[in-house]
């Protein structure tokens, strides 16, 4: 599959990342000199940061190339994306060569943020918005504004790169978040100029509060959970109300003239002007990892397209010392010394152990039959250090499936095959019902033979032996 992505910049770059981590070729025409350099560090915090939120291996990246010439660029295409500047008149002129240009089959979607599919078309171009938000490499969500049939066929392949597509079921001005995001700019922008708070304030009030229940739950489940046990309605009764009352300048919009571009700039330099641009997305990306990795948890909001992306993504199981772990280290697993805290090590062992169970049957679906393997008995070696973005990969021995014991002996290998640490289990098959130990069923036991025959004859695996002695 190839990508062609048309102007590199933050916007074209997520956009270039997220499809060519997972797996696509992309192609980039963009005739910026700086292209290269800046579409290079997009990309380095990509990378960095995107394989962080799984805990399976993301297929091996695409190939990379910038062109010069735009027929080149999308030849063979089977999504094309432009993101140029927001000017119609460039937009017209672009879309018109992409129209020519690019594959019927090819998606050709707009990253614009304000602009219509019928101004966008208004020449004839062939053309859907596929409006992202920024970094587009990491938060899921696209809206799809245009022809049912074109943004049917972009939303099968947005799921395919983990992504949430959003079809807007009728065109409007800025779509449907950003009208959000005006709303809630136009308001800071009156309580800077008013005096009433600062730019650092505002911020505060978000990240503190609502930003961060909007990040699980959005607008209206959030208020429905303010209603108490009455739900919406009893909320709506509340402060329905308060919509007349002045809370808001929303249809007023303070003058944009110099003097409050630099009482705003002057105190967003205060504010953040002792870290760098690279350094700000870093730390935004670093967070954004952590908060979607603990929605996974539960899977809401972003955590749930995660975990769906993820259950896509292809194991190796099929080899005699099956690969029960392929991941990423998350810069979250680091501590206060730049390497893997001790925990994680664990963690990863007991993320293989998951995974083997899945493998031999005792699933999701067999705990929920009231049957699982419990853990009794840990040993786990140090060997060597492992940092964040380093891959880190386990291979998984059975030692023994006698009755109701498991025994297992997991090698962690970071990406040079160096062996890092090895995690040896005792697990004990329990019955969930009586919280009492029991037999596996049939289907769980022949898997577990088979996966004992196949290993058979290997050697004893160096640092074996240390638990249930």
């Amino acid at each position: 599959m190839k990508a062609a992505i048309i102007g590199g910049g933050v916007i074209g770059g997520g956009w270039a990342a997220r499809f060519l981590l997972n797996g696509w070729d992309v192609a980039i025409y963009d005739p910026d000199p700086e292209a290269e350099r800046k579409i290079g560090e997009v990309l380095d915090n990509a990378r960095r940061a995107l394989p962080g939120l799984y805990d399976r291996a993301l297929p091996d990246e695409g190939t990379l190339r910038l062109s010069n010439d735009l027929g080149d660029t999308v030849g063979d295409a089977d999504w094309v994306q432009e993101s140029v500047p927001e000017r119609l008149e460039l937009k017209h002129k672009v879309h018109g060569r992409l129209s020519e240009l690019a594959p019927a089959h090819a998606v050709i979607g707009s990253s614009t943020s304000g602009f219509k599919p019928s101004e966008l078309s208004q020449k004839g171009a062939r053309v859907i918005v596929a409006h992202p938000f920024n970094p587009v490499y990491l938060l899921p969500l696209i809206e799809l504004v245009g022809d049912a049939e074109h943004c049917a066929r972009a939303a099968g392949i947005l799921r395919g790169i983990g992504m949430y597509p959003l079809h807007v079921r009728k065109e409007i001005d800025a779509h449907i978040a950003d009208r959000f995001l005006e709303a809630v700019w136009r308001e800071a922008l009156w309580l800077v100029k008013d005096g009433i708070a600062t730019t650092e304030e505002i911020d505060e009030a978000i990240r503190m509060g609502f930003g961060l229940r909007w990040a699980q739950m959005g607008l209206f489940e959030t208020f429905r959970i303010a209603g108490g046990e009455a739900g919406m309605k009893h909320f709506l009764a509340q402060f329905g109300p308060c919509l007349t009352s002045p809370w808001t300048r929303l249809m007023d919009v303070p003058d944009f003239n110099d003097e409050l571009v630099d009482l705003i700039a002057g105190q967003s330099d205060a504010q953040s002007g002792h870290l760098s641009i690279r350094e700000l997305e870093r730390l935004r990306d670093d967070n954004l990892v952590a908060m979607m990795r603990a929605l996974k948890h539960s899977g809401s909001g972003a955590g749930g397209v995660i975990t769906r992306h993820e259950t896509s993504l292809p194991q190796e199981d099929a080899a005699p010392v099956p690969v029960t772990l392929d991941r990423q280290v998350p810069q979250i697993w680091t501590d206060y010394n730049g390497h893997m805290n001790e925990a994680h090590y664990l963690e990863a062992g007991s993320n293989a152990t998951d995974r083997f169970m899945e493998m031999v049957g005792a699933d999701a679906d067999y705990i929920a039959r009231g049957l699982s393997y419990f853990t009794v008995e840990n040993h786990l070696r140090y060997l060597d250090e492992v940092h964040a973005g380093d891959r880190l990969q386990a291979k998984t021995r059975l030692l023994g499936a006698e009755g109701k014991k498991l025994h297992l002996f997991h090698a962690l290998t970071r990406g040079d095959g160096t062996l890092v640490a090895t995690v040896e289990s005792l697990l004990l098959h329990v019955d969930l019902g009586t919280r009492k130990t029991c037999p596996p069923n049939v289907v769980v036991a022949e898997a577990l033979a088979q996966v004992a025959a196949a290993q058979a004859g290997l050697p004893k695996p160096e640092g074996a032996g240390k638990v249930g002695r």
